[in-house]
């Protein structure tokens, strides 16, 4: 015995249509473009002996991002302009993202105007279309031509982060774009107000959040002109990075971000005034009261492992 499916009216039946043309795309699979044409529809009841798609299918990069041509590429952005359905948004930038892994379609993308595409998808208000839109972006800012045009989105992923909850997949995707859009220091001042943010993520956050947002902080703090931003800022916490217990990732990070502050701290011109720092400042952990953090180091000398070692003596001999 056969059901019928609901009917749709035109809104319904525009979205289906988009739903279809996006499994087309992609090159998925007739029960992907099912799943797609029954979310689109509505939740009606599935025909008997009618395919039933696993929630897993959703997540998988579909296999025809690497050989996706212009054509196909400028369908699936004039796709995600027009819909508004959040599952059809997350599997066109999951496509994107994976198409973005090489570097002919970072162009082509950027071309057809993606980017713009792409980062208007920030200010959704579904956390996981936010996190995609994040994720692709990340990986079309391996292009230098790409970051100019992605960096006005840079105060945008700040405030995801920020507002994001702690440690979730969407705080991380933001702090991944924002390693590699540090890399430089062109668009440093754009992060350097919310250092303070980064920090604290450093001490609250999960081992993989500390991981993360020192990448960006070593990057940071290489520049010279964020080094005051750094040692105003209050971390109670930090000294508690500085031991040989602390994951050895975390750990050399750690160290690399305090040796870059206390190498450019080195080249002021000594016109740093001890009075202009808190007592729970970075300046006062690392430099003012450093009897703490020199014991530290002492004891990090006995580490297994050869790069923590050798961080700790450029520290030591600064």
């Amino acid at each position: 015995m056969l059901h019928r499916l609901p009917r749709t009216g035109k809104m319904g039946e525009r979205r289906i249509l988009r739903a279809a043309v996006l499994g087309l795309v992609l090159g998925a699979s007739a029960c992907y473009c099912y799943r797609l044409w029954r979310r689109a529809a509505g939740r009606g009841r599935r025909r008997r002996g009618a395919p039933c798609v696993p929630p897993s299918v959703m997540e998988e990069i579909p296999p025809s991002s690497q050989s996706m041509d212009a054509d196909a590429l400028q369908k699936l952005i004039h796709l995600l302009k027009a819909t508004d359905d959040p599952l059809i948004q997350e599997q066109a930038l999951i496509t994107l993202s994976n198409s973005a892994a090489f570097s002919v379609n970072q162009d082509i993308i950027r071309n057809l105007d993606g980017l713009s595409v792409i980062g208007g998808m920030l200010l959704d208000s579904v956390p996981t279309v936010k996190e995609k839109a994040l994720n692709a972006l990340n990986n079309l800012s391996m292009n230098i031509k790409n970051q100019e045009e992605i960096q006005v989105y840079i105060m945008e992923v700040c405030k995801n982060i920020e507002s994001a909850p702690l440690n979730s997949d969407l705080q991380l995707a933001g702090l991944r774009l924002l390693t590699n859009m540090s890399v430089t220091n062109d668009y440093h001042y754009k992060m350097i107000n919310k250092i303070p943010c980064f920090l604290h993520l450093l001490s609250e956050g999960s081992e993989r959040t500390q991981i993360q947002v020192l990448k960006v902080l070593v990057n940071l703090s290489a520049n010279p002109i964020t080094t005051r931003n750094f040692l105003k800022a209050q971390v109670p916490s930090l000294l508690l990075l500085f031991d040989n217990c602390i994951n050895t990732d975390i750990l050399l990070r750690a160290l690399v971000f305090a040796a870059n502050l206390k190498k450019n701290m080195n080249n002021e011109d000594g016109s740093m005034r001890e009075d202009e720092y808190s007592e729970d400042s970075v300046f006062s952990i690392l430099c003012k009261d450093s009897t703490a953090f020199a014991q530290k180091l002492a004891s990090l000398l006995h580490h297994p492992d050869t790069d923590v070692k050798e961080q700790v003596v450029r520290l030591l001999t600064q």
